[in-house]
């Protein structure tokens, strides 16, 4: 985990006059798991958007893999790609898994994976339902390549979402908060597949509000605060010896007992 896959130099965001994200430096290494945790509001999900631009930061600087994204000042003041092929090719190796699955409709499972593939990369049809159907089975939907979303529970929705991210091969996978839409009983079989993800090596940022995922899968657990990094380190520090007392009050608020994590 010594290369830098995104690393993020002094992001500020705005909404009108409502500053979001306050000079924010993160990097996130190849191979690395990054959890962004804090309270609604915080700017977690705004930052994870600046990433590949979704949200358009109104200063600094994002490097992809050790190169920086050329972003010049719009007429609104808010930072847009000078390039663009280069945030074409950048956000090709950047997924993105939304809280709300974003699945089309009116394509069944199978076709939503292969779409991007065929009109994006070039693969030919034989090619991308090939690696599809590998990725659904590997994401427990073998048996459901041809069902349309609306047959789906949202649990095999967000499955059929990250098998669509995975298809386009990425360096950095974006996760947004990927269960907070999802009743509680099928939260688990979304967060066993990242977890498999993550034991496979791949450099993931999560923005996530279940704190044991947070402790038993991150390398490095980022606490937002009012739009900073309050805190951050290993989870064993973050959960276990937390130095900022806002990071302490939102922990004890988010934590019981039975899920085995105590503050010291």
């Amino acid at each position: 985990m010594e290369e830098t896959a995104i690393e993020l130099r002094g992001i500020h965001k705005r909404f009108g006059d409502l500053e979001v994200i306050k000079g924010i430096d993160l990097t996130a290494r190849r191979g690395e798991v990054v959890a962004l945790i804090g309270a609604s509001g915080s700017g977690k999900s705004t930052l994870l958007r600046c990433v590949n631009l979704l949200e358009r930061p109104d200063a600094g600087q994002i490097l992809f893999n050790g190169e920086s994204i050329d972003l010049r000042a719009g007429r609104d003041g808010t930072l847009r790609p000078a390039h663009h092929d280069q945030i074409t090719r950048v956000r090709a190796g950047i997924g993105f898994v939304f809280q709300n699955f974003n699945l089309w409709p009116h394509m069944n499972v199978l076709e939503n994976v292969i779409e991007a593939p065929i009109h994006v990369s070039g693969l030919s049809r034989r090619q991308a339902v090939a690696e599809a159907e590998h990725l659904l089975e590997k994401v427990g939907l073998g048996d459901k390549k041809n069902a349309y979303p609306a047959f789906l529970s949202g649990g095999q929705q967000q499955r059929a979402a990250i098998a669509r991210t995975l298809a386009m091969k990425p360096a950095v996978i974006l996760f947004d908060e990927p269960t907070s839409a999802l009743d509680p009983e099928l939260v688990g079989e979304v967060l066993g597949v990242i977890r498999q993800l993550a034991e496979e090596g791949r450099t993931l940022l999560i923005v996530t509000h279940e704190m044991r995922f947070a402790r038993d899968v991150a390398h490095r657990v980022v606490f937002l605060d009012a739009g900073r990094i309050e805190e951050q380190g290993p989870p064993s520090e973050v959960f276990g010896r937390p130095r900022s007392e806002r990071c302490r009050a939102f922990l004890a608020t988010h934590l019981s007992e039975d899920e085995g994590v105590t503050l010291s």
